[in-house]
């Protein structure tokens, strides 16, 4: 049984989240540079069991692919190429920013703390996968 692994892509840096061993919770690891994305991928995937990679897909209020997907989708055809034997899953990552900064207001989160860079984009990360988790287990 692997982990799976969600990413929220961004221009400097990516939020990670991955499973546990029994896909039960979403964590988030600390945030990625974007140009190390993919060696910290191959390292990660060199040392624990991988089951799939789910990929934030940035889509606009009315369904459109935004801005964000001209680098994402080459992105993911790299992952695929360079790691073929896991599949890559798109998600849709609508609001996710706004749910982890509305979410780090509620637990308590110094001004300070949301402000630091990263924070937000790991959180995102965990609301890509804990969704997806959700809609896999019919909650």
């Amino acid at each position: 049984m692997g982990r799976i692994i969600a990413i929220d892509y961004g221009r400097r840096r990516c939020g990670i989240a991955v499973t546990d061993i029994l896909k039960i919770s979403a964590n988030g690891l600390p945030t990625v540079e974007t140009p190390c994305l993919m060696d910290w991928l191959k390292n990660y995937v060199a040392n624990e069991d991988v089951e799939r990679i789910l990929m934030g897909e940035p889509r606009q209020t009315n369904g459109l692919p935004s801005e964000n997907m001209r680098r994402i989708t080459p992105f993911v055809a790299r992952i695929k190429k360079e790691l073929p034997n896991i599949p890559v899953e798109m998600v849709d990552e609508r609001f996710t920013s706004v749910i982890a900064h509305r979410e780090m207001i509620a637990g308590g989160f110094r001004k300070s703390e949301r402000q630091r860079k990263g924070k937000a984009d790991e959180m995102s990360a965990v609301i890509i996968l804990t969704s997806w988790l959700d809609s896999r287990s019919g909650l």
